[in-house]
């Protein structure tokens, strides 16, 4: 495992189905256990991350071919940093009416992230920057 200062982040890069979840789960697990988050601080982490996640599967390709859901993670002065993008439809009112869900998912991850940043493209995806551990978090990396 690297941080951002010595090396390439975590990435992983799989197909946005809901058993690959489990995958990113347990490997961002791994990265906040080596870097000494707490136990709570892990737990809203793996919370956080599973809702990011399940938005890109369950409201990124409606209506589109089965797509990848990409997610990173590094260690950036004592905070886990983490990215979860996709290449699907984006984030719109539109979308948010009419998905599955009751749209807490989002609010969800604000409350359990130190800090937390989203962009989307209608069209093009969206991107989740997450922010978790006791320390400042740096700015989120430019898309």
């Amino acid at each position: 495992m690297t941080d951002r200062v010595n090396g390439a982040p975590v990435r992983l890069s799989i197909p946005a189905r809901a058993e690959n979840l489990t995958v990113v789960r347990q490997a961002l697990t791994g990265v906040a256990l080596a870097v000494g988050l707490e136990e709570e601080q892990i737990e809203d982490l793996k919370l956080a991350v599973t809702e990011a996640c399940t938005n890109v599967v369950l409201h990124a390709y409606v209506g589109r071919r089965q797509g990848r859901m990409d997610v990173q993670a590094w260690v950036d002065s004592g905070a886990v940093l983490v990215l979860v993008r996709d290449d699907g439809r984006g984030i719109t009112p539109e979308v948010e009416r009419t998905g599955p869900g009751l749209g807490l998912g989002l609010k969800l991850i604000a409350t359990l992230a130190r800090d937390v940043r989203i962009t989307a493209e209608p069209g093009r995806g969206t991107s989740v920057w997450m922010a978790f551990g006791d320390r400042e978090p740096p700015r989120p990396p430019q898309s």
